[in-house]
């Protein structure tokens, strides 16, 4: 038997509030950056374990820094002075018996992989230094990776919680986002950089988004140019929103910039020469960007664990991060009635992570809904969710579920 809690919430809904904002990180932002390169090293340090030894190994790939570089910046171009570096860490499995895995070259060719396929303009050879400072993990954290049986224990005492559904706000803010970084706009708009960070405010049906994202200095020729590809850009975003949106706000708001001041030249207006900050301005870190569901959203309850990098089969800071966000849709998604739900689950360090020490929904019902029928379907696809976490463990080792 499982600790399952259902308790029916009498709150009103995030969308029934007052104010309401929330936050996200884009792909060229580099706390994104380390969140998304450290992920992609777990998932393939986890392919090569099972490749090799037919099991996941223990790894926490989840401590990682992007140190910003030195750059130059001109209208027309610039040149970089100082690479970034990026900063490898916590632990990994080296070695089983006589057979060695060269973690640090998985490490590093994954980080310059995603360099690649994500940032249009910086080479993952000449623009990013690497610095591993992997380890091996401590004997009773890698004991259980040895003890028998297909589920794992966990490997720490540790909550999480996850919620359905998106708000409109949530909703507008990381299409924005999306939409700016979107193959088709860098394809009519090849000036904007990737560092995008879109920041909501709801006020009653009031929506003001602030956006901020860099243009790249190979495309712009003076102060003007750059006001009026601005200017056109901040259009389209207008235009995406209100097409997207229109319906849900009674009224919206873009800023584009707003740091921006014309009089001042090169040092009032926000120019990249690579597309993100970290070029020269500001350091990224694991932990620090969107929550696994991919907003920062200030109304929600939040834990403190960094999902990214953590292995996927013994750490509940990863696990349980993303199955809580998965479980809340699942219940919204499958049972009549529900207005909102909160899914939050605890881990026991040692205890197998299909067992969480509590595992307990939050409900909001719409009116005249039966509670106990709702209750008990909430508490079926949980049991459901955690019977079946072995399979969901599998396929988080494939990357199948993105973390920011």
């Amino acid at each position: 038997m499982r600790n399952i809690a259902v308790e029916i919430l009498k709150n009103h809904a995030v969308v029934e509030q007052q104010v309401e904002i929330v936050e996200r990180k884009g792909v060229g932002h580099p706390d994104y950056i380390c969140d998304a390169v450290m992920e992609s090293i777990s998932v393939a340090l986890s392919q090569e374990y099972i490749k090799r030894f037919g099991d996941i190994l223990h790894h926490n790939i989840d401590k990682g820094l992007l140190v910003a570089g030195q750059v130059e910046k001109n209208f027309g171009g610039g040149r970089v002075i100082k690479p970034m570096e990026l900063i490898i860490g916590d632990r990994a499995t080296f070695k089983i018996g006589d057979k060695k895995i060269d973690v640090e070259s998985i490490a590093i060719e994954t980080a310059k992989k995603w360099f690649q396929n994500n940032l249009r303009f910086v080479d993952a050879e000449r623009h990013v230094k690497y610095r591993v400072v992997l380890a091996q993990g401590s004997e009773e954290l890698t004991d259980i990776f040895k003890r028998k049986g297909k589920l794992k224990g966990a490997n720490d005492t540790s909550a999480a919680v996850g919620y359905a559904p998106f708000t409109p706000t949530e909703n507008a803010v990381y299409e924005v986002e999306r939409f700016l970084n979107s193959k088709r706009i860098k394809e009519i708009y090849p000036e904007t950089g990737e560092d995008v960070k879109v920041m909501g405010l709801r006020r009653g049906m009031a929506l003001d988004l602030t956006v901020a994202m860099p243009l790249l200095s190979k495309y712009v020729k003076d102060v003007n140019d750059y006001f009026k590809k601005k200017d056109r850009i901040q259009e389209a975003t207008k235009n995406f929103v209100r097409e997207r949106f229109g319906r849900g706000f009674e009224k919206i708001n873009i800023h584009y910039n707003t740091l921006d001041k014309k009089s001042q030249g090169l040092g009032g207006i926000y120019l990249s020469l690579l597309g993100t900050s970290a070029e020269d301005a500001d350091s990224g870190q694991v932990g620090r960007g969107n929550r696994v569901n991919g907003v920062i959203s200030l109304n929600r309850p939040m834990g403190t664990e960094a999902a990214a990098g953590k292995n996927p089969v013994s750490h509940v800071g990863k696990i349980y991060n993303i199955l809580a966000h998965k479980l809340a849709k699942d219940i919204y998604d499958n049972v009549e009635g529900v207005k909102e739900v909160y899914v939050w689950l605890l881990s026991e360090i040692g205890t197998r992570i299909d067992k969480p020490h509590l595992a307990s929904a939050q409900v909001l019902l719409k009116n005249g809904v039966n509670k106990k029928l709702v209750s008990k379907k909430t508490e079926c696809i949980i049991e459901d969710g955690l019977f079946n976490i072995g399979k969901f463990c599998a396929e988080l080792a494939e990357g199948k579920y993105p973390v920011c």
